[in-house]
């Protein structure tokens, strides 16, 4: 063992080793890691931060059309990973953390929705529907991919058109 981390585990009161890995768990755990649910939820909420718009939790229940029971329970676990600021008498608020989480969500739907609408001539609300439920599960390496193929076909309307006409 070397004196870094004797020292260290004087210091600390536990092995070096131990610390270091809790240490990246507990950083695993603050980063995203939201399940699909919670990602919903904080779409929602960034979205009424981007209209200035206050949201509170029954007002979160109807627009994503869950029970304030299940609001309050996934509020709770946003807020223990310090990606919202909130308590049943305050609207919520997103944290630095949470809009920095809220802009990757909110961008992956986006990303695909403008990709079914302008290279698949997707409607609007069957795009959004489908890239809600898409922006789950996507890669960032394919989500690129789509995002570059979609600025190439509107830099080259040609080949959009050809691709339509053949449809």
């Amino acid at each position: 063992m070397s004196k870094k981390n004797i020292v260290l585990d004087k210091v600390l009161g536990l092995p070096y080793n131990c610390y270091i890995k809790g240490y990246f768990m507990l950083l695993q755990n603050k980063e995203s890691n939201l399940t699909s649910g919670l990602e919903d939820y904080i779409e929602t909420i960034y979205m009424s931060h981007l209209n200035d718009t206050p949201l509170k939790g029954a007002e979160l229940a109807r627009q994503l059309r869950v029970s304030r029971a299940s609001v309050s329970e996934a509020l709770s676990k946003l807020v223990a990973k310090g990606l919202i600021r909130y308590n049943s008498y305050e609207s919520i608020a997103l944290t630095p953390q949470g809009i920095n989480e809220a802009k990757k969500v909110y961008n992956k739907h986006h990303i695909l929705k403008k990709f079914f609408e302008t290279v698949l001539d997707i409607s609007s609300s069957e795009a959004g529907e489908n890239a809600c439920k898409i922006e789950h599960i996507i890669s960032e390496h394919i989500l690129r991919e789509i995002s570059k193929f979609t600025q190439y076909c509107e830099q080259n309307t040609q080949l959009l058109e050809n691709y339509k006409k053949e449809k």
